[in-house]
């Protein structure tokens, strides 16, 4: 057994995110495990730039209220206890209400050591019209 030192909270990069996003880094693990998990909190109107996983990801909603964004214009509201699947080349957003600080746990696994594509692929950020999308409950 092994208790791990816990790394300092970092910023979230500009070409990332929109706004104030910090995060910890709850595990990084190496082979063979090849699980990611990080605590992700987002300031009021704060999101992720659109990207996807290469193995996909899981989002466990913590506090706030999650806004997740998909490329047919869908935006979706979760809730604290709510957990989102994005499957793998999903492209996706998630973050903060305008209006309320949001937290959620992310969980990817990195891709395979004979696997060449990166884990996670950045791509633009999100524009203010994506963002203000009507919003949609999750069945």
């Amino acid at each position: 057994m092994e208790f791990v030192k816990p790394k300092p909270t970092g910023k979230g990069p500009e070409d990332w995110f929109n706004g104030d996003v910090w995060f910890d880094v709850i595990h990084a693990g190496t082979e063979p495990s090849r699980l990611r998990a990080n605590m992700v909190r987002f300031a009021p109107g704060a999101r992720t730039a659109w990207h996807h996983h290469a193995v996909g990801q899981t989002l466990h909603v913590v506090a706030g209220t999650a806004l997740i964004g998909t490329r047919d214009g869908t935006v979706y509201e979760t809730h604290p206890g709510e957990t989102v699947t994005c499957p793998p080349g999903e492209e996706h957003w998630h973050g903060a209400t305008a209006d309320r600080f949001m937290q959620h746990l992310a969980l990817w696994d990195a891709v395979a050591p004979d696997d060449d594509r990166p884990e996670t692929t950045w791509l633009e950020h999100v524009t203010d019209e994506q963002y203000q999308a009507p919003r949609t409950r999750s069945n």
